[in-house]
């Protein structure tokens, strides 16, 4: 019990020590011998603390260096909403741009006409985006877009916002989408695309999107390095009748 009350406390000493700036964003904090020493405790309870700080976003373990303190005002990414990267980026203070790495038009094939439940040889367009945000690579999105439903789309639509060109040029309406959450362990393109060094894990989230007749015109799999975002949601207990 005695354990249990000190790694509480030095949990909330050190995340209050983090909110006011005591430990700034992306510094390292001090080892687990030097927490120990400095609390005069055991390696375990600082474990502890520690574990718990990184449940709650307030740092980040990285392997073979240490634990790397979060920027607390990164900005969130709604689970249930759905906004495009450019609408996210207009309400981010830091730099934020797209780099298109491949945009091409071509057959679905088995896999992804599987996603979008299409035919195998359904055009469809394939566009893979880099998202930087000052100046880190952090986001990978591979999109793919059933092109009967999306025509005429073009590397620079891609670069601006694929959803302003389906509003605003198609004057199509966006009205849903499915989405799926798991975390993985980085693939050789995550790496060579994205700033990954010292991450060993990245956030997975594949969308389906709909238009209001729910018609399924997208699927895209949008990969993103865990420390950049804290996705979120809110959720309301449904009113049930007493037992």
């Amino acid at each position: 019990m005695m354990m249990q009350k000190k790694y509480l406390l030095i949990y909330e000493e050190i995340s209050k020590q983090i909110q006011e700036g005591h430990f700034a964003p992306k510094t390292i904090l001090p080892s687990e011998n030097e927490f120990a020493d400095s609390y005069q405790t055991s390696r375990e309870t600082i474990r502890k603390a520690l574990n718990l700080l990184a449940q709650n976003g307030f740092i980040q373990k990285i392997r073979g260096k240490g634990s790397l303190v979060l920027d607390l005002k990164r900005h969130q990414f709604p689970i249930s909403g759905l906004v495009s990267f450019k609408e996210l980026a207009e309400n981010m203070g830091g730099k934020a741009e797209t780099k298109v790495e491949e945009f091409t038009l071509q057959q679905a094939g088995r896999e992804i006409s599987r996603e979008l439940n299409v035919d195998d040889d359904e055009l469809a367009w394939k566009v893979k985006r880099v998202r930087h945000i000052d100046s880190e690579r952090v986001i990978l999105d591979k999109d793919f877009l059933v092109e009967k439903h999306v025509p005429g789309l073009t590397k620079e639509n891609c670069e601006n916002s694929i959803f302003e060109y389906i509003e605003k040029k198609l004057e199509k309406k966006i009205s849903f989408a499915k989405k799926e959450f798991t975390v993985e362990e980085p693939s050789a393109e995550d790496r060579m695309l994205l700033d990954m060094e010292g991450f060993h894990a990245i956030v997975v989230v594949k969308n389906y999107i709909y238009f209001d007749d729910a018609t399924l015109f997208q699927y895209t799999e949008s990969r993103h390095r865990p420390d950049k975002f804290r996705f979120v949601d809110f959720a309301r207990r449904m009113d049930t009748p007493s037992l």
